[in-house]
């Protein structure tokens, strides 16, 4: 758009045909030379010699204003154009600024998110545990009464002689339906058989140690998950020896370590799960258990979330209305006005929206954004009283959604307006689109006058060119005569 936006003197074609260049050569819009620079260039270098006549001068002068007009249409509405563009793509700019708080305003997460506690108890500052939230949790008490934590089977063989092979044959781990095949050579020590275990592509879900006591090595065998189905059984296979099936039945023997589930009430519901961490007993609540005993379970709304909302939607719209108020400014001392400047478009944009934020809606107990705590400054922008609205969400979380998000709310109404506007079949993408059109077919005007001042430029050489060999011609028969009278004169003397 530089080459159109910078137009007011002769085509580089122009220069061209000046120079004695081709005219067919034109120029795609670049208007960066000038006719004043043909006085000694190709053929205009010796014209005016027959004649006398500062013939370069006044080629220029001929060629300048029979494009003068024509140019300053097009320099003029070229600029007109591009401001215009400018200013309704920093509208739109503003606009989708504002969209962008107006989604979070609106979003059914920012209402939806809850804080868990556990109260304190006997055992811990925290309760029985800790507890998280999902969007679908519900805001209550709860009583929490925890009976019995998960934990994971543990079974410990005797002591062995460290180094001492245990008996060959194949030791069967099975958690579930899943069962690993081990087999064991006759010198396979404990250290041996746990590695194997803990190495096999096939392990079911324990994990194996070794333990060097007192008494000499023992293997632990530990259920990797906790609750009784993740429980394991091990037994040795048919053609084992003694010393492997020995020691398959005291793995099998888990004792005082047996698998169990936690065991839990909920306001006197019994309830049990595999682990600890125990989901689907209260509908989007997830409970990490870490002791036994009572507790009570407090949901409440998170207003954070929502705050955060609030202020980032004022933020946004000051933000935008900045943007406007510098678009359609006037400035009385200097005359510079904005460039969207009475546009229709944008006045109509400011009144809608304008009164969106100032209206009421009907059956919602706080009523419009200024009960809230915001409210409207004289230059249009918006101030915010966080205790106002940390008063309201205190009182009634749900009346500042509906306020905000329900389906005649403020930020639904706010949002789908914008939305009217900036989306790519909206006024302002339409106009922007059309404005580049008339760029696109003044350019193509450009081009068009450029190869017009060319042509006239090739014409008058032309003209003047005719005419200086004429004055020529006249003068040298001029002088010609002149010698005849005087050589006349001399012999009649």
């Amino acid at each position: 758009m530089s080459s159109i936006s910078s137009v007011g003197s002769s085509s580089s074609a122009l220069a061209s045909a000046v120079t004695g260049s081709s005219s067919s050569t034109s120029s795609s819009g670049s208007t960066g030379s000038s006719v004043a620079n043909i006085s000694g260039t190709g053929i205009l270098s010796s014209l005016g010699l027959g004649s006398g006549l500062d013939v370069s001068s006044i080629i220029t002068a001929l060629v300048n204003a029979a494009e003068s007009a024509p140019q300053a249409d097009i320099t003029n509405q070229t600029n007109t154009d591009n401001a215009q563009i400018a200013g309704l793509t920093a509208l739109s700019t503003a606009l989708t600024g504002l969209q962008t708080a107006l989604s979070e305003l609106t979003s059914s997460s920012t209402y939806q998110t809850y804080n868990a506690t556990f109260s304190a108890n006997s055992t811990s500052a925290s309760g029985v545990g800790t507890a998280t939230t999902l969007p679908d949790a519900t805001p209550g008490s709860y009583a929490i009464d925890v009976t019995q934590l998960a934990t994971a089977q543990t079974s410990v063989s005797s002591a062995y002689a460290s180094g001492a092979g245990v008996g060959g044959g194949e030791l069967d781990i099975t958690v579930g339906g899943k069962t690993l095949d081990l087999t064991v050579s006759s010198s396979d020590d404990l250290e041996t058989i746990a590695s194997n275990i803990n190495s096999a592509s096939d392990n079911p879900g324990v994990s194996a140690a070794v333990v060097a006591g007192t008494g000499g090595e023992q293997l632990v065998l530990t259920s990797t998950e906790t609750g009784t189905a993740n429980a394991f059984t091990v037994s040795a296979g048919t053609n084992s020896s003694s010393g492997l099936t020995t020691l398959a039945n005291q793995l099998n023997s888990p004792g005082t370590g047996a698998a169990q589930d936690a065991e839990l009430t909920v306001d006197g519901i019994a309830a049990t799960s595999s682990s600890n961490n125990v989901s689907g007993v209260l509908t989007g609540v997830t409970m990490d258990l870490t002791s036994t005993g009572t507790s009570t379970l407090t949901i409440a709304q998170s207003t954070t979330p929502i705050t955060t909302a609030v202020n980032d939607f004022v933020t946004a719209y000051n933000a935008y209305n900045s943007d406007v108020s510098e678009l359609a400014s006037y400035n009385s001392s200097t005359g510079e006005a904005g460039v969207l400047l009475g546009d229709p478009t944008l006045a109509a944009i400011q009144n809608q929206i304008s009164q969106v934020i100032s209206n009421t809606l009907q059956g919602n107990s706080i009523g419009n954004l200024a009960s809230l705590g915001i409210t409207r400054n004289s230059d249009g922008s918006l101030s915010l009283n966080s205790d106002t609205l940390s008063n309201e969400l205190s009182s009634d979380p749900s009346a500042v959604q509906n306020l905000f998000s329900s389906a005649n709310g403020v930020g639904t109404q706010l949002s789908n307006l914008v939305t009217s506007y900036t989306n790519s079949s909206g006024i302002l993408q339409t106009r922007i689109n059309d404005l580049q059109t008339d760029v696109t077919n003044l350019g193509t005007q450009q081009t068009a006058l450029n190869a017009r001042m060319a042509t006239y430029q090739e014409q008058l050489v032309k003209q003047y060119s005719n005419l200086d060999t004429l004055m020529s011609s006249l003068n040298n028969t001029s002088s010609y005569l002149t010698d005849l009278e005087k050589q006349s004169s001399s012999s009649s003397g």
